[in-house]
């Protein structure tokens, strides 16, 4: 993984891979899907990786005192493995697409897809952020959805995802709910004009709040070239709210003046 940089979020600096699969001496060759969320002056580096001892997925997470590292396993064992526990089991391999959504509160909520890509699952992390808490609902059952983007809007949680049908784009849904554990209610595709209905060739990935601009969020989406992936980019939109309805309109050059709209 890397780490960049920007106080504009149009210039970025490279801060290099404080993080890589031999952090974790649990896993293997395969890794992808990670966030990183900060608390206390520490920082919580959540990852996805391929369990050399299972042959299967895992979430991983390491720990700083910096976003740009020295990154280390704060566990040296998964936070999160397919059947829900903290032991490898030898079932088959998946995607599981973990984030973290912190809310207001402070407590923490892992979300990532399980039972073979089919269901949601939400999990409440303990205070340390270290371990599931036992507490966790399963969602969108038999729905396959995946790469899971969580934000919160005048007291409502929403929740940007992806339909699952590998390297093919398809079309993402947008969920709300009254409470974060659920139950979550679809809505239908936020997203507008070209190609919209196959999500800009891209996938969800995060929505990021706009510091010093009230009910502005911005979708960051990452467009995967399957027989390029060295030329794979990012996708940044904004997430217009209006009369309670959330659209993600497609703009090729945009900036923060759209919010003031």
């Amino acid at each position: 993984w890397r780490v960049y940089s920007t106080k504009d979020m149009v210039n970025w600096t490279d801060h290099g891979s404080p993080l890589a699969i031999e952090s974790f001496a649990w896993a293997d060759d395969r890794a992808w899907a990670a966030q990183c969320i900060e608390r206390n002056g520490k920082f919580y580096w959540y990852v996805c990786l391929h369990s050399k001892l299972s042959n299967t997925m895992a979430i991983g997470v390491a720990v700083g005192d910096s976003p740009v590292g020295p990154f280390v396993d704060a566990r040296g064992s998964a936070l999160i493995t397919n059947d829900m526990t903290t032991e490898f089991t030898k079932i088959s391999w998946e995607d599981i697409d973990p984030t973290v959504f912190v809310d207001d509160d402070g407590r923490a909520y892992q979300f990532y897809s399980s039972e073979n890509n089919e269901t949601m699952y939400i999990s409440l992390l303990t205070d340390d952020y270290l371990k599931p808490s036992g507490r966790f609902t399963r969602n969108f059952v038999k729905e396959s959805r995946e790469a899971p983007a969580v934000f919160k809007y005048n007291g409502k949680y929403y929740m940007l995802s992806s339909g699952c049908t590998g390297w093919d784009p398809n079309i993402a849904e947008i969920a709300v709910a009254d409470s974060i554990m659920g139950t979550w209610k679809t809505i239908g595709n936020p997203c507008t004009g070209p190609d919209a209905d196959k999500t800009f060739y891209a996938q969800s990935t995060y929505v990021q709040p706009v510091v010093g601009k009230k009910n502005a969020y911005i979708a960051m989406f990452d467009r995967w070239k399957k027989k390029d992936l060295e030329d794979s980019r990012y996708v940044w939109l904004p997430v217009l709210v209006k009369d309670g309805k959330i659209t993600i309109p497609w703009h090729e050059k945009w900036n923060l003046s759209i919010f003031d709209k």
